[in-house]
């Protein structure tokens, strides 16, 4: 079984189950994308997770899987401080663009103090994230709670950024993360020979006169681009699975970058559409943690079945190394 049977097998089983709990007609609806915000969240949740699995390939072989999870809560700082100032300044305070860019602002500044902790100090990477993930997320909940008291009562919401309200994505935001994931996925594209080699080898690229330091700044840029874009459909507490899981469960199916990028990104692309689907026919469910289950299913079957790494073939492939080697010892 190769990965595209084994993503449509997956598939087509989580929408027979889900068929049985939803009547005919709905689910034809829901399958079909007849309505219009189905679409709008469909299309918004898959390219979301396509490019996620493209951009966490990368992050997974440098390393730097936890990045995503302290980017991800250094934006929220950002999201209340944006209110704020628009607020303050009178500007309507829950403006997306507004909300994205101050989210934008504070990740590019967690990424700075993450990168000085660690080349000013003996700290290493994993504390240097613990450091700001925590102090970062602090400062964030203590905005919100002075966004909550702010006398004009246009607060409530914000806290979608935290947990995702994928239901209320509008056209406007899905053409909002299809651009952004447009433009990700071709700077991956046109820097995936110098990614890969920072990947695989930075010390080789940095003897070389490769720019080491930039090509690193350039992937978690990318990471910061699409955990901002991505805080509107799952939140900034489960954006930061898409950018590993996909590229975690790839990892069992093959060993070559391009494709398990590939792989990565159809996992994450069918995590996002079978997760917003499964969403749309239970509505009391909320899609962001629907995706994400979703994209675990992924890599329990890819853990379990993938060719290159996982657990059942790498089984049968000791227990036939073995009887190869007990016929071979026989006279």
């Amino acid at each position: 079984m190769n990965a595209p049977r084994f993503l449509l097998a997956a598939a087509c089983l989580l929408l027979a189950s889900t068929a049985h709990a939803a009547d005919t007609a709905a689910w034809a609806r829901v399958l079909f994308l007849h309505d219009h915000n189905t679409r709008v969240v469909v299309v918004g949740t898959s390219l979301l997770g396509l490019t996620a699995g493209v951009v966490g390939s990368f992050l997974l072989l440098r390393k730097r899987a936890l990045l995503g999870d302290a980017l991800a809560h250094a934006t929220l700082p950002g999201i209340a401080a944006a209110f704020l100032l628009g607020e303050a300044i009178g500007l309507q305070g829950k403006s997306l663009p507004l909300l994205l860019t101050g989210a934008a602002v504070t990740g590019a500044i967690g990424l700075g103090a993450v990168l000085v902790i660690r080349q000013l100090t003996r700290l290493k990477e994993d504390a240097a994230l613990g450091i700001v993930l925590s102090v970062f997320f602090g400062v964030g909940v203590a905005l919100l709670g002075i966004v909550q008291k702010t006398p004009t009562g246009h607060a409530a919401g914000l806290e979608s950024f935290i947990y995702g309200k994928t239901a209320s994505m509008l056209r406007s935001d899905a053409y909002l993360i299809a651009g952004a994931a447009a433009v990700i996925a071709g700077v991956c594209g046109l820097f995936r020979k110098e990614l890969a080699l920072l990947c695989f080898d930075a010390d080789f690229a940095a003897s070389q006169g490769w720019p080491v330091r930039a090509l690193d700044v350039l992937l978690m840029m990318l990471a910061i681009s699409l955990t901002v874009i991505g805080l509107q459909a799952v939140g900034l507490i489960l954006v930061i699975a898409l950018l590993v899981i996909p590229s975690a469960a790839a990892r069992f199916w093959t060993d070559r970058l391009g494709l398990m990028a590939a792989t990565a990104g159809g996992l994450g692309a069918a995590a996002g559409y079978l997760g917003a689907m499964v969403s749309a026919l239970w509505p009391k469910m909320p899609a962001g943690a629907v995706i994400v289950l979703t994209a675990a299913a992924f890599f329990m079957l890819s853990m379990l079945l993938g060719p290159a790494r996982g657990i059942l073939p790498r089984a049968f492939r000791r227990i036939a190394l073995a009887h190869a080697l007990t016929q071979a010892r026989r006279p």
